[in-house]
């Protein structure tokens, strides 16, 4: 069911919070997603196995839009939130299928550096805490490969 929409707009962790979070495994398989094509990570995220490829390689190629490099409004909104709100626009509103694919955050947010990368308002992804500071953990893979790399350089200079 819809968010039900309050005024005045409450905080982006209390909207967040409010909304009871769709299993991703029934979202997989509404869209189409077949069990083995999908790697969960909980209950609520996960990613999709690049098989889904071969199976749909003949299938009609859907249209693909980038939302890259924008300045964010005194309010913080910029290309997360231009991105979720414009799919839910398409999706809920012009009835279009829609996927979006949104990169993992920097840890900005964590040090209160910059925003979340998770959107804002009633555009916004969930469950909010979990994508602003681990995801699937693949950063912190990251993170821990260039620290490791670092080590080596240091070591042989």
């Amino acid at each position: 069911p819809p968010t039900p929409i309050v005024t005045p707009v409450p905080s982006d962790l209390d909207i967040a919070q409010s909304v009871k979070c769709q299993r991703i495994a029934d979202i997989a398989a509404a869209a189409g997603i077949e069990p083995d094509e999908l790697v969960p990570f909980g209950f609520y995220k996960a990613k999709v196995d690049l098989s889904i490829l071969r199976r749909l390689g003949d299938a009609p190629n859907g249209r693909y839009i980038v939302v890259t490099g924008i300045t964010p409004t005194p309010l913080g909104e910029g290309k997360s939130t231009t991105t979720i709100g414009l799919s839910q626009a398409l999706g809920a509103h012009a009835g279009k299928k829609v996927f979006t694919c949104i990169r993992q955050p920097s840890q900005g947010p964590t040090f209160g550096i910059k925003g979340g990368a998770a959107g804002g308002g009633y555009s916004q992804v969930i469950p909010m805490e979990e994508f602003n500071l681990h995801l699937t953990g693949d950063i912190h893979a990251i993170t821990a490969a260039n620290n490791l790399l670092a080590a080596q350089i240091d070591a042989r200079m």
